[in-house]
Parts: C-alpha cells; sequence; structure tokens
C-alpha cells in the first residue's frame, strides 16, 4: 500500500476493503508496461478508479455542514482535523440522484492539484495493479458528458472499472482550501 495512503480508525467499513490488493492482478517485473496502483470504490452499481498517489485517506460517512448557494453535488463541508474539506457527492454530478448516507459510507479524501476534496461512496472496493496497456480508451458515444471525466477503462475479472481523471472532474482553478 502506498506511503501517503492512511485509513482512518473511525472507518468501519473501508479497512477492510482497503486491506483486499489482488495478488494476481499485479503485472510480473519482466512486464514492459509500467503499473499504475488504483483505489476502487463504488456508486450503486458503478465501479471507478482513482490514482492511488491522490488518495491521502479513507474515512467513514460524518455529517456535513451545507453551504448556501453550493451546487447539488456539494454535500458541504466538514472538519479533518483542523481542515475544512469540501465533500462531493459522485452519484449526484453523474445526475443519478442525491446519496442518501449511512453508516456504510465512505469518503475517500482526495488531493487535486493544491486542493483536497472528499469523494462519498457506497464502498471501497479494491486497490488495483494495472498495466498501462491494459487501460482501454472511453469510447465515442453520442451523449459525452460523463466520459470528459474518465480517463479510461479497464475490465478485471468479470467487473469493468471506469477511472476517473479527477482534475478533470472538480473546478482546479477555485481558490485552494486550508
Amino acid at each position: 500500500m502506498s506511503a501517503n495512503l492512511a485509513v482512518s480508525e473511525a472507518s468501519t467499513q473501508a479497512p477492510a476493503a482497503v486491506a483486499l490488493v489482488p495478488a494476481g492482478l499485479a503485472a510480473p517485473a519482466a512486464d514492459a508496461g509500467a503499473v499504475q496502483q488504483y483505489v476502487t470504490f463504488t456508486i450503486g452499481a458503478e465501479e471507478y478508479g482513482v490514482d492511488i498517489m491522490a488518495v491521502r485517506e479513507i474515512k467513514a460517512w460524518t455529517a456535513t455542514t451545507a453551504l448556501p448557494n453550493s451546487p447539488d453535488y456539494v454535500r458541504g463541508v466538514v472538519n479533518l482535523r483542523g481542515h475544512i474539506i469540501p465533500i462531493y457527492d459522485l452519484r449526484c454530478r453523474f445526475d443519478q440522484g442525491l446519496t442518501e448516507p449511512t453508516p456504510t459510507h465512505v469518503i475517500l479524501i482526495v488531493t487535486i492539484a493544491d486542493r483536497v476534496v472528499g469523494i462519498l461512496a457506497d464502498t471501497v472496493s479494491d486497490i488495483l495493479s494495472i498495466r498501462t496497456e491494459d487501460i482501454r480508451p472511453v469510447p465515442m458515444m453520442d451523449r459525452n458528458v460523463d466520459a470528459e471525466f474518465l480517463s479510461g477503462l479497464v475490465s478485471v475479472q468479470d467487473r469493468m472499472v471506469a477511472l476517473l481523471t479527477l482534475d478533470r472532474l472538480f473546478n482546479t482553478k477555485l481558490t485552494p482550501t486550508s
């Protein structure tokens, strides 16, 4: 596991999920392609992945403080050891309705450029090691709304994982929060 990935002790869902590292998916050292690791998580029936180097922490769901005039997909903010962190609801961001969080939901604390934000997810699935050549491009579709946030797709065993490009998903031109 990456040195900059911490698991909050308060989380009951994340530690068990983070411990699942499928050894058979790691590329042998002799393979020509570079290998990247992704933390995967679910939103409904869909599975998404983000670069493990962007993930700072995984913590259990805690209530947020709503901010006035925020987009629907901004759940609010939380105080994380003295830092105010905005929490984003990706289900809502992808036009699938608001998430009704429960104690089993998790927040992935991620770094995007100079910002730190939280992503509300249903569960954390895995940490996957993926060879660069195994990442497939997102197919061209009539409606290209969500595809702009995706860097690629990867097939893992019997499931498809959509890899997110966080800097395209969130407006990185905003003033960093501290």
